[in-house]
């Protein structure tokens, strides 16, 4: 069955980890790996243009068996693999879950994009957008499908913000606001009680999965947005099913 439907509790939960580069995407993959590793049988999909450093940090972290971490080289835009053609990473996570079946939780993790990148629904049952204090105060506020209709959103590096100036609790409310009061979490890998929040919901989201009772939802396509290329740069756009594409170059 696709992820969009009702899924049946014998295949794993398949969740989507989305966001700018630098955000701490990877990291947080492994902190969730390290929180609930001990219960949970997990297997990751990485994604990356052109490399498979992602898949290379997991491993080298020591969060799973290295086995249980696949790497998709998109060779495109990174939102082409998680929205547009999902069949690399289908695929990938297929034969990851026939490999070590049972696995409980696979975990797949777009390459770094904008603040517009979604999953589509076919390939994921839920999606956590994830955000960075680094990045600003006032990035929730901008919104954006990610922002807006994920899941989960994600404040990460929260240790960071007396450094940048951040104050958290204002950008976890601003956030809040822009979500109309679906799930926030701010998170720091070293404050044990945010990683409690993190894995609660994780934990939660499964549990409703295996109950038959997790729909899962469609942040709605990507904005249109510039790709600069060797001729001078193109728009991508989306239709309302994230399948089409308008490539209007400029020179």
């Amino acid at each position: 069955m696709p992820a969009g439907g009702r899924a049946p509790a014998a295949r794993a939960l398949r969740l989507g980890v989305a966001g700018p580069v630098g955000v701490g995407k990877s990291s947080l993959i492994a902190t969730v790996c390290r929180a609930l590793g001990a219960e949970l049988r997990i297997g990751v999909i990485t994604n990356d243009i052109y490399t498979d450093e992602d898949a290379r940090f997991l491993r080298s972290a020591g969060v799973l068996e290295p086995e249980r971490i696949r790497a998709v080289e998109t060779g495109a835009c990174p939102h082409t693999a998680i929205r547009d053609d999902v069949t690399a990473n289908l695929l990938a996570t297929e034969d990851l879950e026939r490999d070590f079946d049972p696995l409980d939780l696979v975990i797949i993790e777009s390459g770094g994009d904008n603040l517009t990148a979604t999953f589509s629904p076919a390939l994921v049952d839920a999606q956590i957008f994830v955000l960075d204090v680094a990045g600003g105060g006032d990035v929730a506020r901008k919104g954006g499908p990610g922002i807006g209709r994920a899941d989960l959103l994600v404040v990460n590096k929260t240790d960071l913000a007396p450094h940048v100036g951040v104050d958290v609790a204002q950008m976890v409310s601003d956030a809040s606001a822009a979500r109309e009061n679906r799930a926030v979490v701010a998170l720091s890998r070293s404050d044990d009680a945010s990683v409690a929040q993190l894995r609660a919901w994780v934990l939660g989201v499964l549990d409703s999965f295996r109950a038959g009772a997790h729909v899962a939802q469609d942040p709605g396509p990507m904005a249109p947005h510039f790709h600069a290329d060797e001729d001078g740069g193109y728009v991508h756009s989306h239709d309302d099913d994230g399948r089409a594409h308008d490539h209007a170059h400029t020179h």
